[in-house]
């Protein structure tokens, strides 16, 4: 039978998941010659030739034997002459190929390595022990194609026996780039000393001291989770007297302190090992892990370091970042000694250099779906396929909880969590993470720049400095309206009614949005109903101080100042203070109006005394939600009005109807009362819009979206009026998706001639 030849172009997540020798496997298998390469674009270029049934073989291999970390996006197929080769081989990668690529994640290490690092073999008690099936990836990458030499692995020149089976086709570490052994590898020390490193910060955390242990992505802070001296002297180092800290622990630990449905576990398990928001057994369940919550974040060891510790711990561990909240991890060795001096007692440090930070993804299940609270380690930066025209696009997201997205010919690259992008170091850190992943994807520049409507953030000062360099366009998105796109992007919706309920975003009339109603028709989105808006006293300062949020509340339901004062006081309000408070209510000056559903869910919490001072974003809604767990709700009837055209629902109304309910109903069920009257108020809101307008489906996001009473209520409330439901799973419903919608925005914008999901002249 005469011979025929294939040129395939393979493109996905191609190279360093074991590709090349596993298209080496299967072609030598089917007795074909050719060679495998490489690209520069992160794809993989391949000629084969041999008999017609031979390659066809090799293709239907291609297509069902896919390595485990690998995804073939595309495969372009071209019939060539066959050469006459004799022998297939593996090339040297090129520098060839343009467009985006697909760089691989960081993985969990995997179970071969697990047992090598613990039980008998020349692994045994390395740290860093890999393969091609795990281990860091995006961490170390510095330059495609993706070899050794272009990544922090080439400071550390392997030995002959690592060296042997990284040139082996047929071995499990082969093209392994971040494969060493104790004998060549990156050295791990504690306090400087590589001595039983291991041993002695194990003794060091059984004896309740705090040891900072950098990883693979950052750093994280570590102690006892079981020990609340050791957990309370880190709250006060580190200033962090409430905030939550993620745990990790071994599975056969999880029934001792949380209840894991099978679901969860199974997403614990899973390659990019997230933290897992579970439920407590009980409130008093490692208490100084997530005082007042009724949740703990919980990820499972994911790499050879994590073994080793657990193989001789007995608790759990609380890890949280070593950084201050919404800044960059600590990743340089010195750094890290130099910022922790006086925090950490100890440091677990290495000496391979981390060429991306990358923090823990967070998943929760909410409302019977699995959603992002952050997708960063694991999962970044693997994109999603959509359309959204020819121009390549930046889209820098908000100001907290941010992250940015990537746009070229198809496909949107989402960055890792960068943070809080309110002072200059982070603000360096995002324009150096922009670079990096510009870099890596080989996206063309930025034809548009997308960022929020809010002209204060730093995004949209550097939105406009780098549109000044670049000549590239810039656009800006009302925040809400990137939230509701980043929903319809995902789940590829042309028509929907959307509710976002947030903490804060910059309207496009001036005031402060967070409770929202939108339509979205004819490429046209229209603001058709929100919260009713309330005076936000002091701005900033009523986040800070919830109780000031009950007071404008009151103030709005009833207009009676001085009664409020009295209540104010009674709840711990110096009476001067509430005079003055008063004062400025009655005055107007410092002000702003709100529709924010966080706010409101921050002055119940405050006025029932759950949570009256806020310590961490979102504190006063997060243990409303904890309290409520516990209580039974009742029947409420909410009150909708028309007032600038849209629809209000009439949050001072709710609040005051909930003041009068505590007087004779426990805590518990006024909470659960609260959340499930805005639940319903706000899709009530919603359902008549989508009647009024014809719409089928109606999409929730927003940072609220994650309390899943509320969530689940509103799904209820939507279903049963016959509804489509959708809402975010691919990006967080909080601020970490808003670049996904901004892109989305900017992309319709580009395709449509005009700014199509731009708010419609009256929104209000």
């Amino acid at each position: 039978m005469a011979a025929e030849g294939r040129r395939l172009l393979v493109s996905g997540v191609v190279q360093g998941v074991g590709f090349r020798p596993f298209i080496y496997r299967i072609a030598q298998q089917r007795g074909l010659a050719g060679t495998v390469r490489n690209l520069g674009d992160a794809g993989v270029e391949i000629l084969v030739e041999g008999s017609a049934d031979a390659i066809q073989s090799f293709l239907q291999a291609l297509a069902d034997e896919t390595p485990p970390l690998a995804r073939i996006d595309e495969i372009k197929q071209f019939s060539i002459v066959p050469t006459g080769a004799c022998a297939f081989v593996i090339l040297p990668s090129t520098e060839e190929g343009a467009g985006a690529g697909q760089l691989p994640p960081d993985v969990a290490i995997c179970d071969a390595c697990v047992s090598e690092v613990l039980g008998p073999s020349r692994f045994q008690g390395y740290w860093a022990t890999s393969c091609t099936d795990c281990g860091p990836r995006f961490t170390v990458i510095e330059a495609l194609p993706y070899d050794r030499p272009r990544t922090s692995m080439s400071e550390f020149p392997m030995c002959a026996t690592c060296e042997s089976e990284y040139t082996n086709p047929l071995e499990r570490r082969y093209h392994a780039q971040t494969t060493a052994c104790d004998a060549c590898g990156p050295v791990l020390q504690l306090d400087g000393d590589a001595d039983d490193a291991i041993a002695r910060c194990v003794r060091a955390l059984d004896n309740g001291k705090i040891v900072a242990i950098k990883g693979i992505g950052g750093t994280h802070i570590a102690c006892d989770a079981s020990n609340e001296r050791a957990i309370r002297i880190l709250r006060d180092r580190l200033g962090r007297p409430h905030q939550p800290f993620a745990v990790m622990a071994t599975e056969s630990m999880l029934d001792s302190f949380v209840d894991a449905s099978a679901e969860e576990r199974d997403m614990m398990r899973r390659r990019h090992r997230p933290i897992v928001v579970l439920r407590k057994k009980a409130m008093t369940s490692l208490p100084g892990a997530a005082p007042g919550l009724h949740t703990v974040g919980v990820m499972l060891p994911y790499s050879g370091l994590h073994h080793m510790l657990f193989e001789s711990l007995d608790a759990p561990l609380a890890m949280t970042s070593a950084n201050r909240p919404g800044q960059p991890m600590l990743i340089e060795n010195q750094e890290i000694v130099a910022h922790l001096e006086g925090i950490a007692d100890h440091f677990l440090l290495h000496d391979r250099r981390i060429v991306a930070r990358c923090d823990d993804s967070v998943q929760r299940y909410v409302a019977g779906k699995c959603v992002f609270l952050r997708r960063s380690r694991g999962l970044v930066p693997q994109g999603l396929e959509r359309n959204l025209g020819g121009e390549s696009i930046l889209a820098l997201g908000p100001e907290s909880d941010l992250t940015f997205a990537l746009y070229d010919r198809g496909r949107v690259t989402l960055s890792q969590h960068i943070g809080n992008v309110d002072d200059l170091d982070t603000l360096a850190y995002l324009q150096e993470a922009v670079g990096h992943l510009q870099r890596m994807t080989k996206v063309r520049m930025p034809g548009m720049i997308v960022c929020d409507e809010h002209p204060r953030f730093l995004t949209s000062q550097w939105a406009k400095e780098l549109a000044t360099t670049t000549g590239a366009r810039v656009i800006r998105t009302q925040h809400h309206a990137a939230h509701l796109a980043s929903v319809m992007i995902e789940h590829e919706l042309q028509h929907c009614v959307g509710i976002v309920l947030d903490g804060y975003g910059y309207g496009t009339d001036g005031t402060a949005w967070g409770g929202e109603v939108f339509a979205v028709k004819d490429q046209y989105m229209l603001r058709a109903g929100s919260l009713m808006p309330v005076g936000l006293p002091g701005g900033d300062m009523a986040a800070r101080v919830p109780l000031r949020m009950a007071a404008a509340l009151l103030v709005a339901a009833s207009g009676k100042a001085d009664a409020v004062v009295g209540q104010l006081v009674e709840r711990g309000m110096g009476e001067t203070e509430a005079k003055v408070l008063m004062q400025q209510l009655d005055s107007g000056i410092n002000v702003p109006l709100t529709t924010s559903a966080g706010r409101f869910l921050d002055a119940v919490s405050a006025w029932l005394g759950v949570c009256s001072k806020r310590t961490y974003e979102g504190e006063p809604a997060m243990r409303l939600e904890a309290t409520a767990s516990m209580g039974q709700a009742h029947p409420m009837r909410s009150r909708c009005f028309e007032a600038g055209g849209i629809l209000r629902l009439d949050t001072a109304d709710l609040f005051a109807q909930l003041v009068q309910m505590s007087t004779s109903f426990s805590v518990e069920d006024v909470a659960a009362t609260a959340q499930k009257a805005l639940a319903e108020g706000i899709a009530s809101l919603a359902l008549r819009v989508a009647q009024e307008q014809g719409i089928s489906s109606i999409a929730l996001s927003g940072g609220v979206a994650y309390n899943d009473s509320i969530s689940s209520r509103i799904r209820q409330c939507c279903e049963e009026g016959g509804f489509d439901f959708f809402t975010n799973t691919l990006v967080p419903c909080g601020d970490g998706g808003v670049c996904l919608g901004q892109a989305a925005m900017a992309g319709l914008a580009m395709v449509m001639g005009h700014e199509p999901l731009r708010l419609s002249p009256h929104s209000g």
